[in-house]
């Protein structure tokens, strides 16, 4: 034999030797390197530290990095991070901390995102990160305004990413057999639905005050219009109260974006509109009333934003039954129904009992998770479209198909004045 043939041989024979399944090498719940998902965290408020907890859980997640403008929840942030991957065994080299967030985009190790900014910022970081090939993960409601949802959807399909909605309850037991139920006509046709939660949003009056050195103000306002630090905005790290900015124009949306994004998310689903939305809006008579609006789909099931005796739940009103649902408790009337198991011949909605991990497994497969970007832009519009109702205080119709308003107001509303080139159509 040739010395060349010989040293052929030799590899090959050697190869077949070391190739192991990664099972024997690392053990049970070994997970190799080149399938780790190396992750960086956008935003790392209160809300971040409950995702860290859930997406961390997820055996194939690495935490890289993290970035805040605020340096004491960014230290904070890191240490628990640091913490969460040495108590899993995850890899633990020192996570990277950054003040701004399109240098952690820059970085080629990082495969995917989780935003969790105030709402103001989700587009334009949504856009920066699809363009960077991350694939995202962004807390709910996903847009400020219509125009910024559209713009997440189509920067996200033209770069081909993942993108999971964090509108985790359509990962829960609850929510899915209460949609089920609506979905499968087991309550009959559906007369109309009642969703309780608290108000539209109003504008910003909070008082200027001096600005925590710690904090980057100038950055956290960002496409916003600008108006001085106040710490209802944002809550310093030892404040336990969720941070207000959610009630404010130009940053979020009120409570009906707040847990309207989960509960009208729910009513999308069960009535089989992911894709489409109401077309009809209609305010209550009453002069700045902040309940008793009501929406219209095209198949005539009317939905009232109103109290109608538990707070953030759902109440389905059928012809033949009713099916109540909330975070706590589902019951139905007929009363066997909230807990029957579904049969062959019914039509079965998205399955999922761990929103994070179908995040992963959706990651991994290239695939849409359970709430991909298009479900979380058509129940933000539908929000964002209470709050113009609301505002507007007059009847208006809506094209789900177009996006568009008959009123040219509303259409005007579809977007926002910005401070400052900002560039998230721009892709």
């Amino acid at each position: 034999m040739k010395r060349r043939e010989f040293i052929q041989k030799s590899a090959i024979s050697a190869l077949a030797f070391t190739v192991v399944p990664r099972v024997v090498l690392g053990g049970k719940g070994y997970v190799a390197p080149s399938d780790r998902i190396n992750l960086g965290y956008i935003g790392v408020g209160k809300q971040a530290h409950g995702l860290l907890h859930s997406i961390n859980n997820c055996k194939e997640i690495n935490v890289v990095a993290a970035c805040d403008v605020d340096k004491k929840k960014l230290a904070y942030f890191l240490n628990l991070a640091q913490k969460s991957q040495e108590n899993l065994k995850k890899p633990t080299t020192a996570i990277q901390g950054y003040g701004l967030y399109r240098e952690l985009l820059e970085r080629k190790d990082i495969d995917a995102v989780v935003i969790a900014t105030p709402d103001h910022w989700h587009a334009q970081i949504a856009v920066d990160a699809a363009k960077a090939g991350k694939d995202i993960y962004c807390e709910k409601p996903l847009a400020l305004t219509i125009a910024e949802g559209r713009a997440m959807v189509d920067a996200t399909r033209k770069y081909k990413r993942v993108f999971q909605t964090g509108s985790m309850q359509r990962s829960s037991f609850n929510f899915r057999q209460a949609a089920e139920l609506v979905y499968n006509g087991y309550i009959g046709q559906i007369k109309e639905i009642n969703v309780s939660v608290g108000e539209p949003v109003k504008q910003c009056d909070l008082p200027a005050l001096p600005t925590p050195e710690h904090l980057d103000w100038d950055m956290w306002i960002g496409p916003s219009l600008y108006r001085g630090y106040n710490p209802i905005l944002a809550p310093p790290l030892e404040d336990e109260k969720w941070a207000w900015w959610r009630g404010y124009r130009d940053f979020g949306g009120g409570y009906v974006t707040d847990w309207g994004a989960h509960m009208f998310d729910i009513v999308q689903w069960a009535l089989g509109m992911d894709n489409s939305g109401p077309v009809l809006y209609i305010p209550p008579t009453v002069p700045n009333a902040d309940t008793g609006l009501s929406f219209v789909y095209a198949n005539g099931v009317k939905v009232n934003h109103k109290q109608w005796g538990v707070g953030n739940a759902i109440q389905f009103i059928g012809d033949k039954g009713t099916i109540e649902v909330s975070r706590e408790f589902i019951r139905s009337n007929p009363e066997n129904l909230a807990k029957m198991e579904f049969s062959k011949t019914d039509k079965r909605l998205y399955y999922s009992d761990n929103h994070a991990q179908d995040w992963v497994n959706a990651m991994q497969k290239r695939t849409k998770p359970i709430c991909d970007v298009e479900i979380g832009h058509r129940t933000s519009t539908l929000c964002n479209t209470v709050n113009i109702a609301y505002e507007l205080g007059k009847e208006i119709k809506w094209n789900p198909k177009k996006e568009e308003f008959d009123n040219v107001y509303a259409n005007l509303m579809r977007s926002r004045p910005y401070r400052g080139k900002w560039d998230f159509n721009n892709f």
